[in-house]
């Protein structure tokens, strides 16, 4: 257990920070691929944290979650039995036709779509599904998909941010503050409406020279895309069932990871894959790097530094004037560190310290709405600020498609005006709409 945080920085905090500053500019620099650069970040903080006594072995391992690991490993097998069936080559057709050509249509048509799944599945399991079509309709058009999948993760992370099961941290808050999803929806959906349409406009001002007009003549026939019919509905049967369970497992006390397994052994069961070749299309790069990943915040997190930056709202918060400043800073403060870290060990970190304001006489429900706004709009600003960032960069590196590759530095170019811009439309509502949030 992590012992009692002092209220100044110490050594422990500042070694772990040190060890994560050193280990992400490891990563952004690419000297060396980020799932290597992650897993030396990690040695070396079980490592140091060992030895000045703040981060053990089995801590480390603790710091590991297995839900969303898990959850990565379901989903990639599922859609590893999807892809040979030509589902994805069908909805990658169709798509292509209905945006006759306009590649600012299709951007809004795929945003929309994953915007709109995202506010009731897991955001990560929506771009699994649908970074692979992307780079189907891609090849269909003869363009670039870098545009396009970069525009469905951010507005995905967006989407998601609108509802009580759309993101994971949400799902804490939700249990925290005793907020129900038709509470949550009303509360966090006029505002993520606004900042969505928002950040819409910016995206496709920020990709205007990507998105041309195709001239390419689309007289490809969907139905025959479908390679085995019976897989399909086989494989879809599975989905299905993860996606009703997805709607309801937070009802039902079952973890996401858990949901998606069972997909997994009903698709097992049906097509008997050959387990090599099925595992064989897993990423194990991605499920790497989210688990050393997830072993360096550990250590930052048992060192103190999250839980002392958490202490530094209680001040202004404990002052009802404050209130609004409080909410804002919180919602920032929130924001970059999804931006910097994986943003549920910040979530977890920052509801007791919320909580502990109630006990002092402090009306929290403001902050707990600031808190899902930052968490949810700050995992946009760098490629490793949220999970489904990084779906969908090894996408874009195993298409082969030229000029389809995301570079931290190109995701950073796009995704910090995003962040920032949605998190000053979002401060803006909240400011004006303050006493809605009360």
């Amino acid at each position: 257990m992590m012992t009692e945080t002092p209220n100044e920085l110490t050594a422990h905090m500042l070694i772990s920070l040190a060890v994560m500053l050193g280990a992400y500019i490891l990563i952004f620099s690419e000297i060396l691929h980020r799932t290597s650069s992650a897993i030396i970040g990690a040695v070396v903080m079980i490592g140091i944290g060992t030895a000045a006594e703040f981060y053990t072995q089995d801590q480390a391992i603790m710091a590991i979650d297995g839900n969303t690991i898990l959850l990565l490993t379901a989903m990639m097998m599922v859609v590893a039995m999807l892809r040979p069936t030509g589902g994805f080559e069908y909805v990658a057709i169709v798509l292509s036709k209905c945006s006759r050509g306009d590649s600012r249509l299709l951007l809004i048509y795929l945003s929309l779509a994953v915007s709109l799944i995202s506010m009731f599945l897991d955001n990560v399991t929506t771009i699994i599904i649908f970074a692979p079509i992307t780079i189907l309709i891609a090849r269909i058009l003869e363009i670039n998909p870098m545009p396009f999948l970069m525009a469905e993760v951010m507005l995905a992370n967006i989407g998601g941010a609108a509802t009580l099961v759309g993101d994971p941290p949400n799902i804490m808050i939700g249990t925290a503050g005793d907020i129900d999803f038709t509470r949550f929806i009303i509360h966090m959906g006029p505002t993520i409406l606004l900042v969505w349409s928002c950040t819409v406009i910016l995206i496709l001002f920020l990709f205007r020279k990507h998105l041309q007009k195709v001239e390419k003549h689309i007289d490809l026939d969907e139905t025959k895309a479908i390679h085995d019919s019976g897989a399909l509905k086989r494989s879809f049967f599975s989905l299905a069932v993860i996606i009703v369970l997805f709607f309801v497992h937070h009802h039902l006390d079952l973890y996401p990871a858990y949901v998606a397994f069972v997909g997994l052994c009903i698709v097992l069961a049906l097509e008997r894959p050959e387990p090599g070749a099925l595992f064989g299309q897993v990423n194990w790069s991605v499920i790497a790097f989210f688990t050393s990943l997830f072993i360096i915040v550990g250590g930052v997190e048992q060192s103190g530094l999250l839980h002392w930056i958490g202490l530094q709202f209680v001040d202004s918060a404990s002052d009802p004037e404050k209130m609004l400043l409080t909410g804002l800073m919180l919602m920032w403060c929130a924001a970059i560190m999804s931006a910097i870290i994986d943003n549920i060990p910040f979530t977890i970190t920052i509801i007791p310290i919320v909580l502990g304001l109630e006990t002092m006489g402090v009306n929290i429900t403001p902050l707990w709405w600031a808190l899902a706004m930052g968490v949810g709009l700050g995992g946009n600003g760098t490629h490793i600020g949220a999970t489904a960032n990084l779906i969908a960069i090894t996408e874009s590196e195993r298409c082969g498609i030229k000029g389809a590759v995301i570079t931290p530095v190109g995701w950073m170019k796009v995704g910090i005006p995003t962040m920032f811009f949605s998190l000053i439309i979002a401060s803006i509502a909240y400011t004006l709409f303050f006493p809605t949030f009360m």
